[in-house]
């Protein structure tokens, strides 16, 4: 058997549409996805002000919550990502192909991998006691409100049927007009 004619095993990353003139451009989101990266990265930093600094202990009970619900967000995430599988893309144009997911994690949120992201940053703040850390989260909650917009537009345009899903499903936390537009 010719060896060259073997296909070759296809690569997890196929089809995400990454290229150097994209991070130039924006051309598929890859500035939203550069803006997530640097948020969830920055929530390494140490905790500031740190919260003895302000002249109290922080609760041990808050800070197992704070745990817990970081927990909770990594198993929603694992769950979100399963569902999506070959249709899986970090930036927020979708694959080109890719079928649309409403079952599973995305019955009950159009977009469940941002909520679980959401949901580790306040385990991060309420474990950390941090103002610094709050902060990341407010710049998560924008980043990701604004980058699942542009997920939608594409969407819509790919799935007429997205229209339904969108105006019956929250997309990302339920009630927070920031993180929940249904059209």
């Amino acid at each position: 058997m010719d060896p060259t004619s073997t296909p070759s095993p296809k690569s997890p990353l196929e089809g995400w549409q990454f290229s150097w003139a994209g991070w130039l451009d924006n051309r598929h989101g890859e500035w939203w996805l550069l803006a997530q990266l640097l948020l969830i990265a920055a929530h390494l930093l140490p905790a500031w002000p740190a919260p003895g600094s302000w002249g109290y202990a922080w609760p041990l009970p808050v800070t197992l919550a704070g745990a817990v619900l970081f927990l909770v967000g990594l198993l929603l995430a694992a769950q979100a990502f399963w569902r999506l599988g070959p249709s899986l893309t970090p930036l927020p144009d979708p694959k080109p192909g890719a079928e649309l997911v409403t079952s599973g994690a995305y019955a009950r949120c159009r977009h469940p991998l941002y909520q679980a992201v959401l949901l580790c940053s306040l385990g991060v703040v309420l474990a950390l006691g941090s103002l610094l850390h709050l902060a990341l989260l407010l710049g998560l909650c924008a980043v990701l409100g604004g980058k699942a917009r542009r997920e939608e537009r594409m969407l819509l345009r790919l799935h007429p049927e997205y229209a339904v899903y969108r105006s019956a499903v929250p997309a990302i936390i339920p009630g927070l007009p920031w993180l929940d537009w249904r059209g």
